[in-house]
């Protein structure tokens, strides 16, 4: 079942969820979701001695890829056709009784951001930073503010206690991020 608008408040209130910084639900709060902000961490890909990615064969996803870190407040510019790994100002912390959802906001797809493209899901006993891939579609640039509302996560809960959360799993690769990750599937492949 999705947490509506009083669940979400009563369990961030509780200590069940755990969002930090603590959010302002008069800002954030929707009818079943919370908004989360851009943080001002950012991977791009830069120019490569590779002409592919090798999942296989030894390409290090993390070598290819620059973090540009910017101060709170300021702008980051997403060319048009870019892609970029980015993360939420807020670290949350799921109970192994629910998952969340990560959605971006229609506002912002509307202008051609895509926002968290694939794996949206956040299983029950997650931590960290939420990593979001982020995408311009359109034709021009877009100016984004760290500190922006970016996406919006759901809350859901599970029909019974989760046997292995998330941080207990011997291959969490993201768990406790505290700036924009790249992908680490080159390590399930070895």
């Amino acid at each position: 079942m999705i947490l509506s608008d009083n669940d979400i408040k009563k369990n961030i209130q509780d200590g069940i969820i755990k969002v930090n910084p603590a959010p302002n639900f008069e800002e954030q709060l929707g009818p079943c979701s919370l908004d989360l902000h851009l943080g001002n961490s950012f991977k791009i890909f830069k120019i490569s001695r590779y002409s592919f990615i090798d999942l296989r064969n030894g390409t290090n996803i993390d070598e290819m890829m620059e973090e540009i870190i910017i101060k709170d407040g300021a702008s980051f510019v997403i060319q048009p056709h870019d892609f970029v790994v980015a993360i939420t100002r807020e670290e949350i912390t799921l109970p192994p009784t629910m998952m969340g959802r990560l959605d971006g906001r229609s506002s912002l797809a509307r202008l051609g951001l895509v926002i968290h493209v694939t794996a949206a899901r956040f299983d029950p006993g997650w931590k960290g930073k939420a990593v979001m891939e982020l995408g311009n579609i359109g034709t021009v640039p877009i100016i984004l503010y760290s500190g922006m509302r970016i996406c919006a996560m759901t809350f859901e809960s599970l029909s019974s206690l989760s046997r292995v959360p998330y941080l207990n799993q011997a291959d969490h690769k993201y768990a406790n991020q505290k700036s924009a990750t790249a992908s680490k599937i080159n390590e399930e492949l070895k």
